[in-house]
Order: structure tokens, then sequence, then C-alpha cells
């Protein structure tokens, strides 16, 4: 991320050579004028939105057909990039073709900053009514009265100095972002300064959670609606905007959300690490990715895959995860095929009375319940006593409407105690579903260790020794009555390795449907 803010005499002004040179060897590279690509016509600009104080650019994309009430997200580029290089490459466009939303792309203008940066640090563009905060809402508003755009649906995003200003606008613009999701992006009100811009981005500014919440709080005074959702995205590797700046934004918003920082489920997503933090009433509110390894720069992961997207180049990186699709998820925008749709969500807790665990030996032979469940939890893994324990956790998912379609399902299940390493030597945790029941009962029995599975195998829970742990993610649900869960290894340990989860409330499973 380049800051490169205009002298205070006068806002539209070149910055000085000095500035310029800490920039270019802030991210090894020198600056670029933009210079506007060659598109196709599907992404086409648009004049005349308002008074745009900013002096911003207007892009947007919008598939063929879209009908009214549809929803809109607002993707804003990083330095050096523009609107052309921030649509397909994302993946943003590929995602609004499939699951059927529009796109705006406000671009900035060398002229405002040499680097083509939203100026994310001065005060006069990230205030409720000014400069390009104020050109950005101008744009929205502009998309949502040409397409009829669903009010309830408007997201942001962006990277970099986009990110930055992506939380400019959540905390500017509460009443028209229901989402956001800042990629290597800093807190709002983070820097109002040239100085303080580069202090922000490294080492970091650490303020309390409540602070940071007050700045956002700050921005619209009065405000009592509902405060944005949030996706946080970081690479552990970046040394631009460092990886404390993710720490920051979650403390922010969660405190915004008045909850605390402490994850209500973490598990891994493509082997990076994913946190997701509950409000009171267990709604998942913030979330974040740390992309282990990853410089400055977007997650995606080229290809034809129903999860893939983009196409890597500048600050636009291949780690095998499509940070859009993600983020898309998150907002439920994946459930929005048809008009006025949308996808809704339950948590359920496990129900206690028929959770249980079921001891054999490496081959499945002398199946027995377990008898350690009231003091201990549900066991996985191979026990002090050389026998090895399969967990079953048992959900009623009548909640789920029948003929809904499922988009995806979890479990989370929290850590009670453990020895040895279930996942060492590349072992892995296993999720065994069953619409219904996998034995002959729903009350856990010995048949329910080798019962078959309506789906073996669909997904697994990533290494843990404390907290909570998420699932990857499942269709099979039974919307009828009862769904099981059972948990087991891939492979047999050869030594004590085993791990206890809690069951009742402590085991959630989140479905979604559309």
């Amino acid at each position: 991320m380049y800051t490169n803010p205009p002298p205070p005499s006068t806002r539209r002004l070149p910055a000085v050579a000095v500035l310029l040179a800490l920039l270019a060897t802030l991210l090894g590279t020198g600056w670029t004028a933009f210079a506007p690509a060659a598109r196709a016509a599907s992404l086409t600009e648009v004049t005349g939105f308002g008074t745009n104080p900013g002096a911003l650019r207007m892009f947007r994309y919008v598939p063929d057909g879209l009908p009214a009430g549809r929803p809109l997200v607002v993707a804003m580029h990083g330095c050096t990039q523009s609107a052309a290089a921030f649509d397909a490459e994302t993946g943003w466009t590929a995602w609004a073709d499939r699951w059927g939303f529009a796109l705006l792309l406000p671009q900035q203008q060398p002229a405002n900053n040499l680097n083509s940066c939203f100026n994310w640090f001065e005060p006069a563009d990230i205030r409720r009514g000014s400069g390009e905060a104020l050109s950005i809402k101008q744009m929205t508003d502009r998309m949502r009265s040409d397409l009829g755009s669903d009010p309830a649906r408007v997201h942001a995003t962006g990277l970099s100095a986009g990110a930055a200003m992506t939380n400019v606008m959540l905390a500017a613009y509460p009443d028209v972002f229901a989402s956001g999701a800042p990629v290597a992006g800093l807190p709002y009100a983070c820097a109002t300064s040239v100085a303080a811009a580069y202090t922000c981005m490294s080492p970091g500014t650490d303020l309390s959670p409540s602070a940071w919440g007050d700045k956002v709080r700050a921005a619209h005074p009065g405000y009592t609606g509902p405060w944005p959702t949030v996706s946080v995205w970081q690479g552990t590797s970046d040394s631009t905007v460092v990886p404390a700046n993710m720490r920051e934004t979650v403390e922010q918003w969660t405190g915004v959300h008045g909850t605390d920082t402490t994850p209500d489920a973490t598990g891994t997503v493509a082997g990076y690490p994913h946190a997701v933090y509950h409000d009171s009433a267990g709604r998942p509110v913030v979330e974040s990715y740390s992309i282990t390894g990853m410089g400055h720069g977007q997650p995606v992961d080229p290809g034809s895959g129903a999860e893939q997207c983009g196409t890597a180049g500048a600050y636009i990186l291949d780690v095998n995860l499509c940070a859009s699709y993600r983020i898309g998820r998150f907002w439920g925008l994946d459930g929005a095929g048809t008009p006025g749709g949308g996808t809704k969500s339950v948590v359920l807790p496990s129900r206690a009375a028929d959770d249980g665990y079921v001891k054999a030996s490496a081959t499945g032979g002398g199946a027995a319940v377990g008898t350690l469940e009231s003091g201990y939890g549900v066991a996985v893994g191979r026990g002090a006593d050389g026998l090895h324990n399969r967990a079953l956790l048992s959900f009623d998912t009548s909640a789920v409407p029948d003929g809904a379609t499922v988009r995806r399902a979890f479990v989370t299940v929290t850590h009670a105690s453990g020895s040895g390493d279930p996942w060492a030597a590349g072992n892995r945790m296993l999720v065994d579903v069953g619409s219904g029941c996998f034995g002959a009962g729903c009350a856990t029995g010995a048949d329910d260790w080798s019962a078959p599975a309506s789906a073996s195998g669909v997904a697994e829970i990533g290494r843990f020794t404390s907290g909570a742990a998420t699932s990857g993610d499942f269709t099979a649900v039974n919307a009828t009555g009862t769904t099981q869960v059972r948990l087991r290894l891939a492979s047999a340990p050869a030594a004590t390795a085993y791990v206890f989860v809690k069951s009742g409330a402590a085991a959630t499973l989140t479905v979604e449907w559309e």
C-alpha cells in the first residue's frame, strides 16, 4: 500500500519527491501513473453520479439480464491498480455472473494520488458526507437507482488502500453497507496524517478494542442501527501492511459489535487459519483469514473449479484459496440465485442425550460404548488402553425447511482435554455425516463404529489443542429430523493420541440454506 498524499497546501497537487522515494522503498517498486487498460464492453464507466467531491471515477459491471432486487458489491482496488485490473483478476466478475449481483468499481485518479491510492488517511476523505467517502456513497446511490439493487444487500471490499477505504465506508455509512471485507487493510481512522499512515502500516498502531470501536462510532454519531459484518484477510508475510493490522481491525469491529476478541470458532480453510466471532445472539459478525506465508496482496486460486477464481499478477497472489469466493459466501451471495432470494442459517446445539463415543480395536473389533462422556466429553483417537475412539454428535435439523437447498453446513467442537497429537504424521480428523441416525437408534451404540454414512469423510477438522475448531463444509443434512456427525481419524495411531471434545451446547452444527 502506498500512501502518497498531496502536500497540505493543496490536496490535488503531486506529492514531493522525497515522499515518492520513501514509498518506492516501502513497496520495493517505483510509482507509475495510471494508464487505463483496454477492457471488454461489459466494464463501463458511468459519469454524472453526483457532486463527486473526491474527484473519483466510477466503473460498473452488470451481468446481462440482471433483475431488480439483486445485491450490490463495491470493490476498491489497491495502489497502482485500476478498476480494470481488479474485476476479473480477483474473481468478482465471475461470481457476479454466477450468483447474480452488480459490481461497482470506484477508481482513484493520479491527480488525487500519484500512485492511484485511495486517500484513506486524509481527514477530509474519510468523513461521512465528505471527499472520497461521499463520492463512493454517491456512486452506490447511482447504482441502486439505476438497477434497483437490494438496499439490504450492499457490500464493500477492497485491497490495501482499497481495504482501508472499505473500513472507511463501513464506519461512515453503516446505514448503507451490510457487510465488508478488507484485504490487507488497516482499521478505520488509524491515521489522519502522513506520518501516522506509515506508523499504521508498519509497525502498526496498538489500541484497545473499545478505543478502536469509539473511532467507528464517532464516524456516524447517534447511529443506532445494525453494524456491518466484517471478513478480515491478511498475509502473515506482508511487510507493507504488517499482520498486526489484522488483529487491530478484528478488535475494532468486535468492539463495535460488543463481542470479545476470543473467537467462538476456529479451524482451517485450505490449510489457512480461520476464526469466527459471534455476537450475543450467536450470529457470526466478524471473521478472519490469516494466509500463512502470503505477502501483500489479494488471495486467488486460478482454475475452473467450483471454488476457484482469479488471475495471478502484481498484488494478486495465487495461494490456492479464492478470497472473493469465501467473502461472497460469508455475505450470503451464493444463496441469491433468484430475485428476492438469500441465504438463511441456523446454529444448532448437539443433543447431549444421544451424544457419545465408541471404542474398538484398530479394525473395529469388539466395539463398545465409551463410559467417560459425563466427565470428559466424547473421544476421538487412540486411548491409553490401546483402543480407538470415534465420537458421535446428534443434531435436530428439523428447523431446516423441507425442500430447502442446503448451501453448506459445518460442525464446531470445543476442546476438553487430550493426550499426544492425533494429527501427527499427516493424520486427519474426518467428518462422516448421517442423514438420520447411524446405527439402529439415535442414542450412541456399538454399531455406530462401522455403520455406513450418508456422506463419508466429507470434511475435516484441523489440529487444535484448545478453544473451538470448525470443520470444513458439507451439505448432507436431513431436513426432516436428525442429522448425526461421526468424528474419526483417517489412520489408527500407533501410540496414545486422542482428544476429548465437549458435547451438548458446546458442540454446534451450523446450516445455511436457500
